[in-house]
């Protein structure tokens, strides 16, 4: 029997699906922008996590609920159009230059605060536990991406918690 979605699940998941593109846009292209190797790395390895869960939000709206051991074996499969979407360096309103580092994960770290918050808000209003469970491991993942974010700041002297 397919997943039956209420018009507030329906419109809370179309949400979140804006949410996870603007965030494979923005981690692709910070990728690119990004000075330090490490960085680039932790941004192209979080783009293609925000593939997999833009693709298990997409499988919910479509009506299925997703195997997410299987979706976490795929990886980033996707990634080719999250990367050909056009966005230039200076999208996001950071400069062209020798790239701003420290910019780009203060952004990212704010971006993940406030998808993080928003899936607290899609699980309470979910009715099926199964979707719940997905979402859950998602928001899990978006808050693994800021820890990883924050430490790099951390580790940098750019984020001092007082």
């Amino acid at each position: 029997m397919p997943l039956q979605l209420s018009q507030k699940e329906k419109l809370l998941l179309q949400d979140q699906l804006s949410h996870e593109e603007m965030c494979i846009q923005k981690y692709s292209s910070y990728a690119q922008q990004a000075t330090d190797p490490k960085l680039k790395q932790l941004f192209n390895s979080y783009a293609q996590q925000e593939q997999v869960h833009y693709d298990t939000v997409n499988q919910i709206l479509q009506g299925t609920v997703p195997n997410m051991q299987q979706g976490q074996q795929q990886g980033g499969q996707g990634m080719q159009d999250a990367m050909g979407m056009g966005m230039s360096k200076s999208h996001f309103g950071l400069s062209q230059g020798g790239g701003d580092d420290r910019a780009l994960c203060e952004d990212m770290l704010m971006t993940e605060k406030y998808v993080s918050g928003a899936y607290d808000t899609a699980i309470f209003e979910c009715q099926d536990a199964n979707v719940r469970q997905a979402l859950n491991h998602i928001q899990k993942e978006e808050q693994q991406h800021g820890e990883g974010v924050f430490n790099y700041m951390k580790e940098k002297g750019w984020y001092q918690p007082q």
